[in-house]
């Protein structure tokens, strides 16, 4: 079922599909309401699953498309549709962009977020300073390439800074193949062009974090040890005092293995038997 929500400056687009308790799904870089389809497919067994077009993807309609973007500002977008499905404490799986969404709506929303799932979060506040210095140097050497050279030269750039190999990696059976397409390229081209930036620009802390919010630090089994998303990942679940939850396949494991991450998500955020 596809809706809208009415937000400061803005129309957000959102989908629902599924049945049982909501679970968001925050999504990472590009991806908009549809980029999990997989996933999400595989989740409505159990969850009511919720994605959204980010404020200035896809069929989301904004004010001013020039407009700069926080966190914060996605946070609160999310929140309202959060707010449009449930009036009570929903699940959520952040992927990378999107777990940084996720922890900004715990900080400023607490009573939208239940428990989130945080799969390789891009927050540059969670990594030691020689990480984070390294971050911001890479990070903005793809933002200084998009502006040059287009979305095309950068996103090789991206690809590279995540680890990860779109001509090597392994995927599941019968995944759905995203071609760059004129939407998908329009919608890479505001992510370079804006939500990169709002990135190296957010000054979330693990400080920050509320205490005694359930989160789930996540990582991905095939993702580099010493990329800056993984590390945050592991930056999250050391201020936690837990082990990171290892997930199948890499920083977009969400995409090429959906059925396996699936099932990890079930297992982390629905109850034991003798639970219910």
């Amino acid at each position: 079922m596809e809706n809208t929500v009415d937000v400061d400056g803005a129309r957000i687009h959102y989908q629902v599909i599924g049945r049982g308790p909501v679970l968001l799904i925050g999504q990472s870089g590009d991806g908009d309401a549809d980029r999990t389809v997989d996933l999400a497919d595989r989740l409505s067994g159990e969850f009511t699953v919720v994605t959204w077009d980010r404020r200035g993807l896809s069929r989301t309609v904004c004010d001013d498309p020039g407009a700069p973007v926080s966190i914060r500002q996605h946070a609160a977008d999310a929140a309202a549709v959060a707010r449009a499905v449930t009036d009570r404490p929903a699940a959520m799986l952040g992927l990378s962009l999107g777990a940084a969404i996720g922890m900004h709506m715990l900080t400023a929303y607490p009573e939208i977020v239940a428990d989130l799932v945080a799969h390789e979060p891009i927050a540059l506040g969670f990594l030691a300073p020689a990480d984070s210095a390294r971050a911001r140097r890479e990070l903005g050497e793809v933002i200084a390439t998009h502006r040059v050279a287009g979305w095309r030269a950068a996103a090789g750039k991206v690809a590279a800074v995540l680890g990860i190999d779109p001509r090597g990696q392994e995927t599941e059976p019968g995944v759905t193949v995203f071609p760059f397409d004129d939407r998908r390229a329009a919608n890479f081209e505001y992510f370079l062009g804006h939500d990169l930036d709002a990135a190296l620009r957010d000054d979330l802390t693990l400080d920050d974090l509320p205490p005694g919010a359930r989160i789930i630090p996540a990582v991905g089994e095939r993702s580099p040890r010493d990329g800056f998303d993984y590390l945050a990942g592991i930056g999250l679940a050391e201020h936690l005092g837990v082990v990171a939850e290892c997930f199948p396949g890499g920083h977009n494991g969400n995409l090429t293995h959906p059925t396996a991450f699936a099932v990890r998500v079930i297992e982390l955020l629905t109850p034991d038997d003798s639970t219910r």
